[in-house]
């Protein structure tokens, strides 16, 4: 492919719209086209790798020789480098230009990547997974840059709904691959996939360059003191999330000190950004009344959305199924997500935006109304239907939100990028792993207080449990202990007791994420309404006249 030369000259409307940027040239059909394919392979690859360990946590321990909790900090660690950036992304593009920073991060990865194909210790890993981080925030944004340039001038903000849609695709996709070949010594298919996937991506980058941006110095040095308060905030708090209902949020007081210094880390970048000039994060613009609704409802939205990861893969590893068994099932969530992702772009309008994420909210309010019927016999075909409206709910509101968000960010100029940047990456990683801390926790304790209340009514003289106890006779034949075999009559009443608890608990969760859907949707529905009867009966001046 002919790259474009320094003879070329960009007409006024080629020009990038924010600082690091490249510029957008008119392609020949050959060219977008290119364009058009490797933006939609660093879109699914962009949030793979981490998929591939937040989805097999359970399975990865033994292979990885550590601990679920310990493991537990490797999505945490990629949430906190993630939101945190795009605080030096944005100006990084900006003064070294987009090809350094983006060929960096993948060089970045797969030495690290290399690293723990050799030493397979949780150190390499937490590395990996950092830069990682760093580096799907790159790949978001780049995706999104190769597919401006396969678009016309008058289509660019389908490219941002798309860029976004495709992000989500990584999680299923992830799910589809076989538990064994990951677990392969020790890890070693894993940390190879992984490998993999960064080479993939140099090749493509390197064969399909972007057109030059426009480079300037960027960074000040109180940049650098809000960066270095604000990562380590990050941190800490993904840290908290992470593991507070593993190691349960009273009982470890590490986590009451790792959240206790993480409020004056975010206090002090706080102070200083609000007292610059010329500040990187606008903190002041989250005083906007739209700005707070639309951060509120994306929050809200990312906590419900939150079902799909941890609820029904949950609900079923509770019945003792693992990611081989529920292939089927995420094929049908990747195909309705590439569904959601379809309408999405084909109702795509200012007018429309928040009704596309009334109609995402109601959606993923139905999905999880329809898990809540669930029962100790639920398998993957019994959730196809409920799970492809989560997935399709899911890519039905990416895109739109982040429309809405970009353009209240563009109303305020350049500047406000990288807050803007910081704000929507926030509320989707970090609000994705509290999504999954809060439904966590309320399992735990929906499934110890139904617990306690069927023990209550099981007694001795009851058909049902004497039934059960007495069930311990097909042991006879292994067991001759006729008191060995009531204990062991007893210990499988507990585990049948236990599963229905944790059954009765994940439907109390799915109808916690249905009423955070209807919520959601009746608020954005109360926000169009307010709007309209203001248009109507309180008209701005030059409307009035």
């Amino acid at each position: 492919m002919t790259l474009l030369t320094q003879e070329y000259q960009f007409l006024p409307d080629e020009r990038p719209s924010f600082p690091g940027s490249p510029f957008v040239p008119r392609h020949p059909l050959g060219r977008r086209i290119a364009y058009a394919l490797v933006g939609v392979l660093i879109g699914v690859l962009s949030t793979f790798p981490n998929a591939l360990i937040s989805a097999n946590v359970a399975n990865l321990p033994g292979a990885m020789d550590s601990y679920v909790a310990q493991l537990s900090w490797l999505p945490a660690i990629y949430v906190a480098m993630n939101a945190s950036a795009n605080l030096t992304l944005v100006k990084a593009r900006a003064q070294f230009g987009i090809p350094a920073v983006t060929l960096c991060l993948l060089l970045l990865y797969a030495l690290a990547g290399a690293v723990q194909l050799v030493s397979p210790t949780f150190a390499a890993a937490v590395v990996a997974r950092a830069v990682n981080g760093m580096m799907a925030a790159a790949l978001v944004s780049l995706g999104i840059y190769y597919l401006l340039q396969a678009v016309t001038p008058k289509t660019r903000p389908i490219a941002l709904v798309i860029g976004l849609g495709l992000t989500q695709l990584g999680t299923p996709l992830a799910r589809m691959i076989p538990v064994d070949l990951l677990v392969a010594s020790h890890g070693r298919g894993l940390h190879l996939l992984e490998l993999a996937v960064a080479f993939v991506l140099v090749a493509a980058t390197l064969a399909v360059p972007l057109p030059p941006s426009e480079r300037s110095k960027a960074f000040s040095r109180l940049d650098l003191v809000t960066i270095g308060l604000l990562v380590p905030a990050f941190l800490l708090l993904s840290g908290v999330l992470g593991l507070g209902r593993l190691l349960w949020w009273n009982e470890t007081p590490a986590l009451g000190w790792m959240l206790a210094a993480a409020i004056p880390l975010f206090a002090a970048a706080i102070l200083i950004e609000t007292h610059r000039s010329n500040p990187l994060i606008h903190f002041s613009w989250f005083s906007n009344v739209d700005i707070l609704r639309f951060a509120g409802v994306a929050l809200l939205v990312r906590l419900a959305l939150a079902e799909q990861s941890y609820g029904s893969v949950g609900l079923l590893s509770a019945g003792g199924l693992t990611n081989d068994q529920l292939r089927l099932l995420f094929a049908g969530v990747a195909l309705s997500m590439v569904a959601g992702l379809v309408t999405a772009v084909l109702t795509l309008s200012v007018k429309r935006l928040p009704y596309q994420v009334i109609a995402a909210a109601l959606i993923v309010a139905v999905g999880a109304g329809l898990d809540a019927q669930s029962t100790v016999l639920t398998r993957p075909h019994d959730l196809i239907l409920s799970q492809c409206l989560l997935g399709f709910g899911t890519t039905l509101f990416m895109g739109p939100a982040n429309v809405f968000g970009f353009l209240r960010m563009s109303q305020r100029g350049a500047a406000f990028f990288v807050t803007f940047a910081v704000l929507f990456s926030t509320t989707q990683n970090v609000g994705g792993l509290a999504g999954s801390a809060l439904l966590g926790t309320y399992q735990v304790i929906e499934a110890r207080a139904h617990a306690v209340t069927l023990s209550d009514h099981m007694l001795p003289t009851d058909p049902t449990v004497a039934a059960r106890l007495g069930g311990a006779a097909a042991l006879s034949g292994t067991v001759a202990d006729p008191l060995l075999r009531t204990q062991e009559g007893g210990k499988l009443l507990g585990q049948a007791l236990a599963q229905q608890s944790a059954v009765l608990a994940f439907n109390d969760v799915f109808r916690l994420v249905a009423a955070l859907g209807l919520m959601t949707a009746l608020y954005v529905l109360y926000l169009v309404a307010l709007t309209a009867f203001r248009a109507r009966f309180f008209p701005a001046p030059e409307a009035a006249t």
